[in-house]
């Protein structure tokens, strides 16, 4: 998995995808899911195992998570309830926010 942190000025933003969604786009109806290298990858991203993405997305204000694996290890985790993943054009999405 792809993760990659950085703070804005609301906060920490964390976004983790699946090495293999990089730079694939998902379409269903109305939505489209752009899985871009400067969003989700660049210098500042890192291979990551599990137990790093559930930390990260613990200290995350705003998480964005692409594929079956990231949203996978959410979903494990607690961090994202199972009912709220959307399924677009067969891979799954998920947001996080902590308020």
């Amino acid at each position: 998995m792809l993760l990659r942190e950085r703070d804005t000025a609301k906060g920490v933003l964390v976004s983790v995808c699946d090495e293999d969604c990089l730079g694939e786009t998902y379409e269903d109806g109305d939505i489209s899911l752009e899985v871009t290298e400067e969003f989700y990858a660049g210098e500042e991203a890192t291979d990551a195992d599990p137990e790093a993405v559930i930390d990260a997305l613990q200290g995350a204000t705003v998480g964005n998570l692409v594929g079956e694996e990231s949203v996978g290890v959410a979903v494990d985790a607690g961090l994202i309830d199972e009912e709220r993943v959307l399924d677009v054009d067969g891979t799954e999405h998920a947001q996080l926010l902590w308020i």
